[in-house]
């Protein structure tokens, strides 16, 4: 491995979109973390005990019993769209994740979309998860919720300019703590549970009065865009993919291997805290931190909370990572105007893109006042599109001469993205009309700003790049 930057060329290209000479200007991330480091970084930006703290209650507000249900099925979801991020990861391994494998293999403005969508999700996910900061330093500090997560986020910058490989081990402390939380819970919720396993099919949520709502076969399919928000993390191997030794092997290996231990991690705690929950009032409540307090103590339920915090924290810097490396990529593959790329692409003396690092983390600190239902709805209908555009991508990943290219291939293709298609396009048409709108109407403004100034430029605007020390040629 060398810590020189080096040129990229450009991805080939489908046979209608003509491919450009990338710039010599343009440079690569240096190959500095292997598949134990890739995963660490990786679970920690599932961060499944933040999100098992912060939006999975949200869950429990909703559909009450029917929650594991819920996170299991879009758990299953994400095994499908595992194997097309493994898939396309290993031929496409760059730093622009979605973008540049939807780029490759379906066209530079399916690309751009998804660009589009997965820079939502890298914008909105980090304030949201850093908001829930409060809830759980409320045992010794009391904080306004917004205030709190702008101090989590201006935090996280700090820590995503520093090396990577330092923040690989730093991130891998938190998520000990995390994990510990996460498994504290899961034997308090099994040892004081209040019910059988037959309540986790039951379908109940708790209604006004004290009385009990049923949970309809819709309201589940509605609630599997934020259930495949809650593992969303494990895409980030793709985005490391151009950090990570040995991508062809360690990428697949990565993603899936996430995939499992986050819905692990995720899963059995929900599973036992619907068991554990004194009745449907208190689950659908949602207060996991009163829960553990009342089946333990207050030191438990203390000890329990400043560990959420700390994963809380420790998601921050993976997400502001990833999402630096989202804006790097594309100022690299020219993207934006030239002074806006090259601010981008402009590496520190740590090795990391310190520009974009800021870009994504002081406005992720702003985007902390603004109301959490939005950012909820518009994240889940941006994970779902994009996970709907990558599953066309990977129905077109062997075509031409990606056919004999060397890399991880799935098993049951077409018949795995295909399903994957309708599921997630069914799932579209369940969300709120308000969220759809909002997610169309920026996908809208994308679209033209391709139109009017990406298309017209397209020898020397967007030109999706891999690095070239992964490049192989065709097969026969």
């Amino acid at each position: 491995m060398t810590d020189t930057l080096r040129p990229v060329e450009t991805a080939a290209a489908p046979p209608d979109v003509p491919a450009a000479a990338a710039p010599s200007e343009s440079r690569t991330l240096k190959r500095s973390i292997g598949v134990v480091g890739g995963t660490l970084l990786t679970l920690s930006c599932v961060t499944p005990a933040s999100t098992l703290f912060v939006v999975v209650p949200d869950l429990f507000g909703s559909l009450g019993t029917a929650t594991a249900l819920t996170i299991a099925i879009g758990s299953l979801l994400c095994v499908a769209v595992a194997f097309c991020y493994s898939e396309l990861g290993t031929l496409v391994p760059s730093a622009g994740g979605e973008y540049a494998m939807v780029s490759t293999m379906a066209g530079r403005l399916a690309g751009w979309l998804v660009f589009v969508l997965s820079l939502l999700v890298v914008m909105i996910v980090p304030p949201v998860i850093a908001m829930g900061t409060a809830d759980y330093l409320e045992p010794v500090l009391h904080l306004d919720p917004s205030l709190a997560g702008a101090g989590v986020m201006l935090l996280a910058t700090l820590a995503g300019l520093l090396d990577l490989r330092a923040n690989a081990w730093i991130t891998g402390v938190f998520l000990v703590l995390e994990v510990i939380a996460a498994a504290v819970v899961a034997v308090l919720g099994f040892a004081h549970a209040e019910r059988g396993p037959g309540s986790l099919v039951s379908m109940e949520v708790g209604g006004t009065g004290g009385g009990t709502d049923p949970v309809t076969a819709l309201l589940v399919v509605s609630g599997l865009a934020i259930a495949l928000f809650i593992t969303q993390g494990f895409s980030t191997a793709v985005y490391l993919s151009e950090e990570l030794e040995d991508p062809r092997r360690n990428v697949a290996r990565t993603v899936l291997a996430t995939l499992a231990i986050s819905t692990v991690i995720i899963l059995v705690p929900v599973v036992a805290i619907t068991l554990g929950a004194s009745d449907l009032a208190e689950l659908t409540g949602g207060d996991i931190g009163a829960m553990v307090t009342a089946w333990s103590d207050s030191a438990v339920g203390t000890f329990v909370s400043l560990c959420v915090a700390l994963a809380i924290v420790n998601a921050g810097i993976v997400m502001v990572i990833q999402n630096s490396r989202v804006l790097f990529a594309s100022a690299r593959d020219k993207a934006w105007p030239a002074p806006v790329n090259g601010l981008f692409a402009r590496l520190g003396r740590f090795g990391s893109p310190w520009v974009a690092t800021l870009a994504v983390g002081v406005p992720g600190a702003a985007l902390c006042y603004v109301d959490l239902d939005t950012l909820y709805g518009v994240t889940g209908v941006s994970v779902t599109g994009m996970y709907l555009l990558v599953a066309v991508a990977a129905l077109l990943s062997r075509r031409g001469a990606h056919r004999h290219a060397h890399a991880w291939r799935m098993p049951l293709w077409p018949v795995v993205p295909v399903l994957l298609i309708a599921v997630l396009a069914y799932v579209l048409t369940q969300q709120e009309a308000s969220h759809l709108l909002l997610t169309g109407s920026i996908a809208a403004v994308a679209t033209l700003y391709w139109a009017l100034y990406l298309r017209p430029r397209r020898d020397t605007r967007w030109l999706v790049t891999v690095p070239q020390d992964v490049r192989e040629p065709a097969g026969p």
